[in-house]
């Protein structure tokens, strides 16, 4: 898998986690059950523990697809894409199993390994960018 096919599939894997919580919401407003600004920040939320972990992968997702992709595309425009091509699938991959487990559930054992798979995702994404500075 080439690194812009990684990044492509991380992009839609951050679409995807919106719309799975989206979609329950969505029928709530069309049916006039809740308002469109019911889940604004800073309101109290009844949406579902799942729906909640749903909307916090996402959150994560975010926070770190900037800079995965910033690594890819830089690694093309310095002509060295195969630096980044060998271990962009696994970041992306481990950002899965990071969702994942977030949906999944809180008990100590899933918040441990969304952590470990949140450290592979760093230590990968450090490893492309020490090996396109070399």
């Amino acid at each position: 898998m080439s690194g812009f096919t990684a990044v492509l599939l991380y992009g839609a894997w951050t679409l995807f986690l919106p719309i799975f919580y989206a979609s329950y919401r969505a029928p709530l407003i069309a049916r006039g059950v809740r308002r469109a600004d019911h889940w604004e920040r800073g309101k109290p939320n009844e949406d579902s523990a799942l729906l909640v972990r749903a909307r916090n992968a996402h959150s994560n997702c975010v926070e770190n697809f900037p800079v995965f992709a910033a690594v890819v595309c830089i690694a093309a425009l310095m002509n060295k894409s195969s630096v980044v091509d060998a271990t962009a699938a696994y970041v992306l991959y481990a950002r899965i199993a990071q969702s994942v487990m977030h949906l999944a559930g809180t008990s100590l054992p899933l918040v441990a390994l969304r952590g470990f798979f949140y450290a592979v995702q760093i230590v990968l994404i450090i490893g492309m960018i020490w090996g396109l500075l070399r």
